[in-house]
């Protein structure tokens, strides 16, 4: 049965909530239109939007119905959920596609504006019919209407039906109500803890920037050309830590899922959403000290402008499909590129049209600025993130550039960086010196450490001991490039500089302390960037003698590069890796809703599901996982590796890297780290031969070799020696009852490996019910598989069939990244900062 209600409802309420927005938007307009309030259209208004905000959160609730209940005729929840996907994940799939977090978006931004309508009654009608106008925009994004006569699509609603959505499949002639059985599911990739709240609160810090640009353009709007600030820098401030912590989230989320060796990989989209950011840590400073400057006021406007602007920007890069393949981040293009860019233009002209009509009204400066004073260097820091951010955008822009071009019927070939990486790094690394540098400056100017009576003296101690620890972690780190010396330079003098402010801040009151202490996370932050991505070193150095390849170019290249930087692992035979010794253990699968790993040969996998059968009974830690014959809930697409970490000392922990067979992005490979405070070693398989091969899992037997031996002697097999050590009868062997007229006899061989390594094979002969068996004993450690076939009483002597295949074996590459707790230690300590700050500026702002 097809379940349209629900999406009609969905649909329908998506129409209301674009309806009352735009009512809503007119309602606080005519609010607005006097300085006295005018109580009635102010009622209207806020019932309208009270009536939106329900109608949003119909619209969320209608969705996550379908997707939740599998109700797979709709095109949204076909295309992004399926079966096996358990609570979290289904979230997930909320937002993944483009109308779910498009409705995220709006959700967050409704539920602002009702804040905004309690907390600040005097400010509530401009800036409601800013909040109202914006949101009318975004909700047209997925209202999914076609205007007839003109067939002007608007909005891509997400309550399709599949035969809606696409119309041209066969199957529609022959089965007009067909449903899938099932959906495409979430991206494998996607199936990650931090996908659950890394997309929330990105997009809750994108909704929150619209706040101070809300405030502006209603203090444009009534010529309340400096009051504006007041209300709206507590919310730029948390804004600042809210969007900061998505980006943080989003930033740890690809050091454990993706396999490019770090955090952070300068992609488009990665940039697009750190751009609006750093104008927007800008406009804090110049709105904190735009009460003794003109020149921090107008700065402020701009700011404060590009930063909303430039999150609108991001939406049309990310979702205009204008990236292309330039970016793992970005959507496809569902026709919304127009839309988008009249969104964003509307607001750029509009925005821009409000401060050159106010800009000669605003106040001029009574005092020359000078180099001791507080708004000279916070214009200079301002600046300085400015220009970080233009060159990330003039860069990451490239492919708009083209199309802008080809708009105009000329050509333009101009391609992003080979190497974004380096590309942007060597660029952004002065830019942040400056930055680190300035930071330590402005606190010592602005707490009045600094004034024309004193000098520079105040920073002198800072800069003898960020000198003496340079010169020694340079001797001792041996780091010898000039650029990174002197990141390390600034970035001790911001530390020591900014943290002896800190100290005295909270000597006087804690609240004040939010500024040095953000300066000092930011210190400590590049410290670790540069530690953990210019002094990274691959510690998996293949010693073996064994090339990976010597015909494929991946391997060859560069002198060998990476035949010599992965390391070969044969299951069950170590081999050393700088302080460890690092054994293959076997492969591994998750079960949904158990804890930890467990060995893929104890299930057979149901092919094409995503559950398997327990083939004995399965126990972890002591505690029952299974019996045999169970059947469990599996993720049939991710294939984990234990691998085995020995010290010196002979402790042990063990990582599980990932390979997915992933649908929708091919063959994904996750690392896995190992985590202490001086550095992380992270470690992925970068080839699995096995899963590599076109034959997949199957493994390849040799023809039968039959021997005959007496116990001592010896058999040469797969490159192993095995040594038959004795012939024993047994009582009890696995998986088979025997009688007492049944009998039983086990041969034991010592198979000897590389590094003193030992094995045992030990198969098994069998006499039941008259009946002979022969049942293999299978090694994957040494890839022998054995057969006990005959016994000779006479002469002692017994029989064994042998076959062998390629020993089940992974490539695995591991980095060591020094000191990178310092990137995560420094963020957080940076975003606690911010929200201090926030604390102060809504104390004041209340009192």
């Amino acid at each position: 049965m097809i379940h349209e209600s629900i999406g009609q409802i969905g649909h329908g309420l998506i129409i209301v909530s674009f309806v009352t927005a735009l009512l809503a938007t007119f309602a606080y307009f005519k609010t607005s239109q006097t300085d006295a309030i005018n109580t009635e259209w102010r009622q209207t208004a806020r019932t309208l939007f009270f009536i939106h905000f329900i109608s949003v959160i119909g619209v969320a609730y209608s969705l996550f119905h379908i997707i939740y209940n599998h109700y797979y005729e709709y095109h949204y929840a076909f295309s992004h959920a399926s079966r096996a996907l358990p609570l979290q994940f289904m979230i997930s799939c909320f937002w993944e596609g483009q109308e779910g977090s498009f409705l995220l978006w709006i959700f967050w931004q409704a539920l602002l504006g009702l804040l905004l309508m309690v907390k600040n009654p005097t400010w509530e009608g401009p800036v409601m019919t800013v909040f109202a106008l914006v949101q009318t925009f975004l909700t047209s994004m997925i209202l999914g209407v076609i205007i007839p006569v003109i067939d002007l699509k608007i909005g891509s609603s997400p309550f399709l039906l599949l035969r809606e959505a696409q119309p041209d499949l066969p199957v529609w002639s022959m089965q007009p109500n067909f449903i899938p059985k099932d959906g495409r599911g979430l991206n494998p990739l996607l199936q990650n803890y931090w996908m659950v709240i890394h997309p929330p609160t990105l997009f809750l810090g994108f909704a929150m920037t619209l706040i101070p640009f809300a405030y502006l353009i209603a203090g444009l709007w009534k010529n309340k050309l400096t009051e504006w600030i007041k209300p709206a820098l507590p919310w730029a401030l948390a804004c600042g830590g809210i969007l900061g912590i998505g980006i943080l989230m989003g930033a740890y989320w690809a050091y454990e899922t993706l396999n490019f060796g770090g955090y952070w990989n300068w992609d488009p989209v990665e940039n697009a959403s750190l751009v609006p950011w750093l104008i927007l840590i800008g406009a804090i400073h110049t709105m904190v000290a735009y009460r003794n400057s003109s020149a921090a006021l107008k700065t402020s406007i701009i700011l404060v402008i590009s930063s909303f602007i430039l999150v609108l920007y991001s939406t049309f890069l990310n979702r205009s499909g204008v990236l292309g393949n330039a970016s793992v981040h970005s959507f496809t293009d569902l026709g919304l590129s127009g839309q988008l860019l009249v969104y964003m233009l509307t607001f750029l002209v509009g925005s821009i049209g409000f401060a050159w009509y106010r800009w000669k009204d605003l106040p001029k400066d009574e005092k020359e600025i000078g180099v001791y004073s507080k708004e000279f260097w916070i214009f200079i820091g301002a600046s300085i993130l400015g220009l970080s951010a233009f060159q990330l955008t003039f860069t990451t822009s490239i492919p708009v550039y083209n199309k802008i071009a080809e708009a105009f019927g000329l050509v333009s070939n101009l391609a992003l960086p080979a190497d974004q990486a380096e590309h942007y790094s060597k660029i952004q690394i002065w830019i942040f010196i400056a930055v680190a540098v300035l930071s330590a400056v402005g606190q010592f100017v602005w707490w009045g450490k600094i004034k024309e009576s004193t000098k520079w003296k105040p920073l002198w101690n800072a800069t003898l001991i960020a000198s003496l620890l340079t010169v020694l972690f340079v001797n001792i780190g041996k780091i010898y490039t000039v650029s990174y010396i002197i990141l390390l330079w600034s970035s001790l003098f911001a530390t020591i500089a900014n943290g002896s402010i800190l100290l005295f801040l909270i000597k006087q009151k804690f609240s004040l302390s939010g500024g040095a202490m953000a300066h000092v996370g930011l210190a400590i932050m590049l410290i670790g960037v540069l530690f953990s991505s210019g002094y990274s070193k691959v510690v998996s150095l293949n010693r073996s003698g064994f090339a990976i390849s010597n015909k494929v170019e991946e391997f060859t290249k560069d002198n060998n590069k990476e035949n010599k930087e992965n390391l070969p692992l044969w299951l069950g035979q170590g081999a050393q890796m700088q302080d460890y010794l690092v054994t293959y253990k076997g492969r591994k699968i998750a079960l949904r809703g158990k804890p930890g790993y467990y060995n893929k040969k104890d299930f057979e996998i149901i092919e094409g599901d995503f559950h398997a059968v327990a083939l004995r009974d399965v126990t972890q830690d002591g505690a029952a996982i299974a019996k045999k014959g169970d059947t469990l809930t599996v993720e049939p697409e991710n294939n984990y590796y234990e691998l085995e970490f020995k010290n010196a000392e002979g402790k042990t922990v063990s990582l599980f890297p990932r390979w997915q067979v992933n649908p929708k992005m091919g063959t994904a490979i996750s690392p896995d780290v190992k985590h202490a405070w001086g550095h992380d070693i992270y470690t992925y398989v970068s080839l699995d031969p096995r899963l590599a091969a076109e034959a997949g899992e199957e493994k390849q037997w040799s023809q039968t070799i039959n021997s005959t031996v007496s116990v001592g002697d010896t058999l040469f097999l797969n490159d192993f020696v095995a040594v038959l050590k004795e012939v024993n009868r047994v009582t009890q062997v696995e998986g088979v009852e025997l009688s007492e007229s049944d009998a039983a006899v086990q041969a034991s061989f010592q198979v000897l490996g590389k590094n003193f390594q030992q094995f045992d094979l030990k198969p098994t002969f069998i006499i039941k019910g008259g009946m002979v068996a022969m049942p293999a004993f299978e090694s994957e450690e040494t890839g022998i598989k054995i057969k006990f076939t005959a016994i000779d009483p006479k002469t002692q002597q017994f029989s064994f069939a042998v076959n062998t295949t390629q020993q089940d074996l992974i490539i695995i590459k591991a980095l060591e990244k020094p000191y990178i707790n310092l990137v995560w230690v420094g963020s957080i300590l940076m975003f606690i900062g911010l929200f201090v700050a926030t604390f102060r500026r809504t104390e004041k702002h209340i009192a």
